[in-house]
């Protein structure tokens, strides 16, 4: 066997040794993409086995004997658990997307017939739960540097410092431009929330809605992910959908168990009277 075949066997056994380090370093991948890569790890596999027989008895001796041939039949049984594994994870993801994405787009649906001057006919379909294409664990945008970060964390402030000093409307706008203008930055996610808290407190208790509801689509999980749910079903409730308010509030406790807001969304259930 060359020395090229038994790097590349080596390389796979760590692969499969290494389950978790190697999806860790696909986090950016979708799960489309890394059922490509087990195939290709599968054909690679299957081209060292036709090599190491075509090199003989000596060829099969030197990379250890029949126990070779055994490690590398393991191998390819893990990767076949692993590609079934990957294809089942890929369609619970798309379940779950689009289970998500109808129910984001029934209440979008739901506040535009309260909220005052809401054209139904303009909203058009939901965006995917989460962004289009089921990925892993996408990482974080990176931080910010220079000028774009210093105008970014005076723009953010410059926002929060008029909520506090009761103009509540002005804050909402500022947040909203905060949030067009620094997309996936590190502070969008806290300004879309404090938006919502800010039409909450100006008393376009729909609004407030809506932007919880925009707040966690684009980020359902992120680290505002169970407040906005959280104050999405409150606001829900505070409008009368209570089976809506209901629905929401019990999300939270599924979603976020071990979160603050999910104690909270059980006391609000409560008080409403959940089923």
């Amino acid at each position: 066997m060359r020395a090229f075949g038994l790097k590349a066997a080596l390389a796979l056994g760590l692969t499969l040794a290494l389950p978790q380090a190697g999806l860790a370093q696909a986090s950016a991948q979708t799960l489309a993409d890394i059922r490509a890569e087990l195939g290709q790890l599968s054909a690679q596999i299957q081209g060292l086995r036709s090599e190491l027989l075509a090199s003989g008895q000596s060829g099969l001796a030197a990379a250890g004997g029949a126990s070779a041939l055994e490690r590398m039949n393991t191998m390819e049984a893990a990767l076949s658990r692993l590609t079934a594994q990957a294809e089942a994870l890929e369609n619970r993801v798309n379940r779950v997307v689009a289970d998500g994405t109808n129910r984001l787009g029934d209440l979008e649906f739901r506040l535009c017939e309260i909220e005052p001057g809401c054209d139904i006919g303009a909203l058009g379909a939901a965006a995917p739960l989460g962004g289009s294409g089921a990925q892993l664990a996408a990482p974080a945008a990176p931080a910010a540097t220079g000028s774009f970060a210093m105008n970014e964390q005076a723009d953010f402030d410059r926002a929060r410092e008029v909520l506090g000093q009761g103009d509540f409307r002005g804050a909402a706008d500022l947040f909203a431009a905060f949030a067009q203008t620094y997309t996936g930055g590190p502070l969008t996610g806290e300004a879309m929330y404090l938006r919502g808290q800010a039409l909450a407190q100006a008393g376009d208790t729909a609004g407030a809605a809506r932007a919880w509801l925009e707040a966690f689509s684009a980020a359902p999980d992120g680290p505002r992910a169970a407040d906005n749910l959280l104050a999405l079903g409150q606001s829900l409730g505070d409008l009368g959908q209570r089976s809506e308010a209901c629905a929401t509030l019990a999300e939270v406790g599924f979603r976020f168990p071990a979160s603050p807001a999910a104690a909270q969304a059980a006391s609000v259930r409560q008080g409403l009277s959940c089923p």
